[in-house]
């Protein structure tokens, strides 16, 4: 049988002979713990990141991300596919283990630096508005946000994850995603025409 080769957001290479991510998925459900190990890599950064940029903290994210995949490796015998990928299972898991830090801190505290784009990635038109505002300021911006608002902006324009996607993964409607992501852009906006 053909190999697929998937790869994540840093290059790392996942190997399947089984149909990609959804072969990784039935393997991993079947106890194989090479499947385990591949979904981990193929997830690790993206999960990783988001939960930096929503927490923070580097060392908030590499916690939540450690329990992420613990959650994930207790629970994907329950997986089963619906309309939104693995990624977005995956996601909402993140998602609520940093609402319940949230809720423990009760506000976003960023303690350093945003992460940068990985070397030799293209600089998009967002990244150099990002540089334009500054990132002291992007940061007053986005604790400007509602939680909801920064989770939102964070899975769509960070980790391009569609309405329905991110519907999902925050528990949510298409139409609320839509209305919060609105209103998110209308206060940045306003934010920064000041």
């Amino acid at each position: 049988m053909a190999e697929d080769v998937v790869t994540s957001g840093s290059g790392r290479r996942a190997r399947s002979d089984n149909g990609g991510v959804r072969g990784l998925v039935e393997r991993a459900q079947r106890g194989d713990r090479v499947a385990l190990e591949e979904l981990y890599l193929l997830h690790f950064d993206r999960i990783y990141s988001y939960l930096h940029m929503s927490v923070g903290s580097r060392h908030d994210a590499e916690d939540l991300t450690t329990q992420t995949f613990v959650k994930m490796l207790e629970s994907i015998g329950r997986f089963r596919w619906q309309a939104v990928p693995f990624s977005a299972w995956l996601f909402r898991i993140a998602h609520n283990l940093a609402m319940d830090h949230f809720r423990a801190r009760r506000r976003w505290q960023p303690e350093e630096d945003l992460p940068e784009a990985a070397q030799g990635e293209e600089v998009s038109a967002e990244d150099q508005a990002l540089v334009s505002i500054g990132q002291s300021r992007l940061l007053e911006l986005i604790q400007s946000l509602s939680a909801e608002q920064r989770q939102v902006l964070t899975l769509k324009f960070v980790f391009r994850f569609s309405n329905a996607e991110a519907a999902g993964i925050l528990g949510k409607t298409e139409g609320a995603v839509k209305s919060l992501q609105h209103r998110a852009l209308s206060s940045l906006q306003k934010h920064v025409s000041r």
